[in-house]
């Protein structure tokens, strides 16, 4: 079952201070991977990119017929690379853009290739309305053994400025102090 981090300062050091951190995301335009970067400066970590083996088309409505045809048919892309060492991982920050209210097929296929039980799950999006849709409940149910943290949710036209925010939320969710 899925849990929330207490957010109760009292309770507990900083995540990023007891805890191996890795930042997997994927990105199709460049806009996650800007929010997974401004995250990497703030926390450290390792820093990994999701890719898929066959790159998605350029075409905004080609990738959002792709998407929806890919969630409709429940088809997972083959990733190019792999997380060799997950189990050493307690905190995986996990970034995507928000595709048809959910997580990415790539990020379904990542997150159905490894244990994350007991692991914390640090969700954050990319989005053009629809902030963090039901991915949350999404990443949830591929991962029920995991630990689920408040989500961040970023408008892609504002990622390049995003950088207070994502330090506030940071903050909120104790990964740093």
């Amino acid at each position: 079952m899925s849990k929330t981090l207490s957010s109760s300062p009292k309770e507990q050091p900083p995540i990023s201070t007891r805890k191996e951190i890795l930042i997997a995301y994927f990105s199709h335009s460049g806009n996650t991977r800007e929010i997974a970067n401004q995250i990497h400066k703030n926390v450290g970590g390792d820093i990994f990119e999701i890719v898929t083996v066959k790159p998605y088309p350029s075409d905004y409505n080609k990738v959002v017929n792709q998407a929806r045809q890919e969630l409709k048919d429940d088809y997972k892309p083959e990733l190019k690379t792999k997380v060799e060492n997950m189990q050493s991982y307690n905190v995986v920050l996990i970034g995507y853009p928000n595709w048809c209210s959910t997580i990415p097929m790539p990020v379904a296929k990542f997150l159905s290739e490894y244990d994350f039980s007991g692991k914390t799950i640090v969700p954050f999006c990319t989005h053009e309305g629809s902030r963090l849709g039901r991915s949350v409940i999404d990443i949830a149910k591929i991962c029920p053994m995991s630990n689920i943290s408040d989500g961040l949710e970023i408008r892609g036209s504002e990622v390049r400025n995003a950088q207070r925010k994502v330090s506030e939320w940071l903050r909120k969710i104790r990964m740093i102090e």
